[in-house]
């Protein structure tokens, strides 16, 4: 399982224009649901900084994320809404993990993007 790490602090200005690409991204991730992919991304308390979290597990090694539409309109200028970053961080994963799975007694799909939660 090969598991990508993004971070990145968007200019104060940009921030929500970014977590509106980011939101596109997951509503066609939800209509998609591309095999081998699992992903989260996280706005941080400060409001300007995010860290994606992508695990692919696909036959080929390809990253179904890559092949989105949306996910291609999220990178376009991603450099100039930012102030710092990004910096990705790639390897496979030390322990076993069930990041992406269900968590018992929530549904998988409540409308609730991760993008939303702040940490």
């Amino acid at each position: 399982m090969g598991v990508t790490v993004v971070r990145y602090r968007t200019k104060p200005d940009r921030a929500e224009e970014n977590q509106a690409r980011i939101e596109k991204v997951f509503q066609e991730l939800g209509v998609e649901s591309p095999p081998g992919l699992r992903y989260a991304c996280f706005r941080l308390a400060d409001g300007v900084t995010f860290v994606h979290v992508a695990s692919m597990e696909t036959g080929d090694g390809t990253n179904p994320l890559s092949a989105t539409p949306a996910f291609a309109e999220f990178l376009d200028e991603i450099k100039d809404r930012c102030e710092d970053g990004p910096l990705a961080l790639e390897r496979g994963l030390s322990a076993p993990t069930s990041f992406g799975q269900p968590i018992p007694g929530r549904p998988n799909r409540s409308g609730e993007f991760a993008s939303r939660r702040q940490v």
